[in-house]
């Protein structure tokens, strides 16, 4: 007889399936002067993302960061790119870590398919916004992940609990709080860290947020992707890199997982976040300037 876990598992291989059929047929149909094959800057940068990104840190900002300081992805393509290159190699942590890590199969399972509905809502809006707005909605999300980020490394997060599941006002609460954090998703703000901190302050062990915020991203990620692929809101290349270096890095970074020291490590990506969020803001402040500048002129 087939468990609650099996059964979420085929319909994550159902999930990827939709994903990658919809991908190839956009691929096939072809996007006119765009070249497909992605460049080793562009699969290094998948590698190093999504190689901490399994350890927790999250890969949206730090891929943000990259692709804006070496200028290989337009400002505007960017929650794109990061959705439609990170959903394989997100389905491929979701299923070694709701295999591994014991999580009540009711709460996990809620609180997924709220973060999916809230990406569907968000990415429709997200792919209509203009290049100023997207520029503004990248550089507070950048700002939020870095203070998260800070949370982690002075351990000012909430301890948690050692509650496996949610119940009663709790679990409404996880419940709204996903379907936010995944409509946010569609605007580059990373899940994995909020969902940490929610997790925990509703009194769950903060290891059972690990399947949860990985769950919620592998199954709301390729709903979200498939409108920004059917729009083509997003860098064909870079994507492509993002998913070949960022599958490899998923298996090596969860048996390491234990023996790796990230404390350095996050401090080296606040500093670049909040940099790249900076950045960000002052272009939406200079292109607002320059439109100003237009209309009096």
């Amino acid at each position: 007889m087939l468990t609650i876990k099996t059964w979420l598992f085929i319909a994550l291989g159902g999930f990827a399936a939709f994903y990658l059929i919809t991908w190839l047929s956009a691929i096939q149909r072809g996007r006119a002067g765009e070249p497909i094959a992605p460049g080793p800057i562009h699969a290094g940068i998948g590698f190093v993302t999504n190689f901490f990104d399994t350890l927790g840190i999250g890969s949206f900002a730090t891929t943000t960061s990259f692709l804006r300081f070496l200028k290989l992805v337009r400002d505007e393509v960017i929650p794109g790119t990061l959705n439609v290159g990170h959903t394989l190699p997100t389905i491929t942590q979701a299923f070694i870590y709701i295999a591994i890590v014991e999580v009540e199969m009711t709460t996990l399972i809620l609180l997924i398919a709220a973060s999916v509905l809230g990406m569907w809502l968000g990415a429709g809006v997200t792919c209509k916004l203009p290049r100023r707005k997207i520029q503004i909605g990248m550089g507070v999300a950048l700002l939020v992940a870095a203070t998260f980020l800070l949370m982690k490394i002075f351990e000012k997060q909430a301890e948690g609990g050692l509650d496996l599941g949610l119940h009663g006002t709790k679990l409404w609460i996880g419940i709204i709080g996903n379907f936010v954090l995944g409509a946010l998703m569609s605007l580059g703000i990373g899940l994995y860290g909020p969902c940490l901190i929610m997790i925990s302050l509703l009194g769950m062990s903060p290891k059972a947020a690990f399947p949860i915020m990985m769950g919620s991203c592998a199954f709301l990620m390729p709903v979200g992707s498939a409108q920004f692929i059917r729009k083509g809101s997003y860098n064909l290349r870079a994507a492509l890199g993002l998913a070949l270096g960022g599958i490899p890095a998923v298996v090596i970074a969860a048996k390491l997982v234990k023996e790796l020291d990230l404390k350095y490590v996050m401090w080296l990506v606040v500093v670049v976040v909040v940099y790249t969020a900076i950045s960000m803001l002052r272009s939406a402040m200079v292109e607002r300037q320059a439109a100003v500048a237009k209309q009096e002129a």
